[in-house]
């Protein structure tokens, strides 16, 4: 499979605001080893500078910082629309051979000049659905709507998980359901606990300014015990919202050296998320050998059935339990931080990069056998 791809151009978009980045260039990496070459588009905020930094080590990557609007972000259908534009105009340019899509709204207005692969990694609609309820006001509605429109001008639409596929094709009542191909993680570059770790603690990791991530819970949850519970990652968003801590230990956005440190401390990771297509932060503590705390959700029961413990997302008194009941059971931490780093396994980088490269070459190729 991979000789067929030796040479080819691929135009990938990203955003430096959560695990899209990360998911970016794991796969570039992974591609340019079986010889595909990548332009990553940054839309959004710009990378920071530690972004900068992780990006220009990943070989052969040609990184764009357009400025171009994000769905989420943007204030009408109009800026996305523009930016998809320019996209098509940006693949002409660099002679891409296949766009890959991680905002699946910019492939809305069409016009690109090679097949088109979106990735929804999340979604407004499907977000409102598991954190707030009800019917979405009229900011998400034309999100939605201009998510539909993209998913159904791409040539193939994919999710990082099943749960988020049943999830995303019933909330569109999409003609053909997504394919599903789980994320990858590369192990985190190896550092030092930080000094004076406490002896056993919990830990989440981020963005807890996103409703989706439930800090409100696990915050009611840590005023619950005796043992810090510590939070990583940033409090305020890029769309104004601010997450404001009582109980939880904040510590900030990390890089990943630093994140790397606080895991290998081996914590108790606890997730207690409403909403979660995949879930990174996860793969990363997992391949640590933390024990985890997930909450019971379709996605995390898919990703780690018989590896974590489920919880109710919503149920402050039960996360505090089953955190305080693996405080102290030093065996039972040690037997789920094998089970999880064993687990984690399966979702790796060369197993991401495989499936991706499989389905470029159904696009490209469309009578080949892989297709």
């Amino acid at each position: 499979m991979t000789s067929a791809l030796q040479g080819m151009r691929l135009l990938m978009t990203a955003d430096a605001a959560g695990g899209v980045w990360t998911y970016a260039l794991d796969l570039a990496g992974a591609l340019f080893a079986q010889g595909v070459t990548v332009t990553l588009a940054v839309l959004g905020p710009a990378p920071d500078a530690g972004q900068r930094m992780v990006a220009e080590a990943v070989p052969g990557l040609d990184l764009r910082v357009t400025g171009l609007p994000l769905d989420w972000l943007a204030e009408g259908p109009g800026p996305v629309l523009a930016a998809g534009e320019a996209l098509a105009a940006l693949a002409r340019e660099v002679r891409a051979d296949l766009v890959h899509l991680n905002s699946p709204a910019h492939a809305a207005g069409g016009g690109f000049p090679a097949p088109v692969l979106a990735v929804s990694h999340s979604c407004t609609a499907t977000w409102w659905d598991a954190v707030r309820g009800g019917e979405m006001p009229e900011s998400f509605r034309w999100r939605a709507e201009l998510l539909r429109r993209g998913a159904l001008a791409a040539d193939l639409l994919v999710v990082p998980s099943e749960a988020f596929a049943e999830a995303t094709a019933r909330r569109y009542a999409l003609p053909r359901r997504p394919v599903a191909v789980h994320n990858g993680r590369r192990p985190m570059l190896s550092a030092l606990p930080p000094r004076e770790v406490p002896e056993v603690f919990a830990l989440t990791a981020g963005r807890l300014w996103d409703a989706g991530k439930n800090m409100e819970a696990l915050d009611r949850a840590a005023a619950r015990l005796s043992l810090p519970v510590l939070a990583a990652g940033g409090l305020d968003g890029p769309d104004g919202t601010r997450t404001v801590l009582h109980h939880l230990r904040a510590l900030g956005s990390l890089d990943e050296a630093s994140l790397a440190g606080w895991l290998l401390a081996q914590p108790v990771y606890v997730s207690p998320a409403l909403y979660e297509p995949f879930g990174l932060a996860v793969v990363e503590a997992a391949q640590a050998g933390c024990p985890l705390v997930l909450s019971d959700i379709p996605t995390f029961r898919e990703l780690w059935e018989g590896a974590a413990i489920f919880v109710p997302p919503r149920d402050d008194a039960a996360i505090a339990r089953a955190i305080a009941d693996l405080a102290k059971d030093e065996a039972e931490r040690a037997r789920l931080g094998a089970a999880a780093r064993a687990r984690a396994a399966r979702y790796g980088v060369t197993r991401m990069a495989e499936a991706m490269l499989a389905l470029y070459r159904g696009l490209l190729m469309p009578g080949s056998a892989a297709a």
